[in-house]
């Protein structure tokens, strides 16, 4: 038995803005300095990249991910000084939620061995 944690966080109406999909897409993005092939590492189209991250932008509103336009010397995009912070602060938060977590799965665990 195991415990599986799935955080993501939504707006006042519920609406999902930043998961680990989003986190995965960030950092793909600084890895490679383009949203194009970020999205295509992870199987997405670039359409759907463009709105995981004009969603997040919107929601925070701040610009997470600068985008170069132009030819091939501006192509591009790489992640905001706020970008860099986000995914920085979410890989925090989600090791600490996903700690705590399993801590506590651990204990309750150990207490169903007295009920069977």
């Amino acid at each position: 038995m195991d415990v599986k944690l799935k955080i993501y966080f939504t707006d006042d109406t519920g609406t999902q803005f930043m998961g680990i999909g989003v986190f995965w897409l960030l950092q793909g993005i600084k890895k490679n300095g383009s949203i194009r092939k970020a999205a295509m590492d992870m199987g997405l189209s670039y359409a759907k990249a463009h709105g995981m991250i004009n969603n997040l932008e919107g929601h925070l509103e701040i610009e997470v991910v600068e985008r170069r336009r132009g030819g091939d010397s501006r192509s591009g995009a790489v992640l905001t000084p706020a970008g860099e912070k986000l995914i920085a602060l979410y890989e925090t938060y989600q090791n600490r939620v996903k700690a705590f977590a399993e801590k506590e799965f651990a204990d309750f665990k150990s207490s169903l061995q007295g009920i069977y």
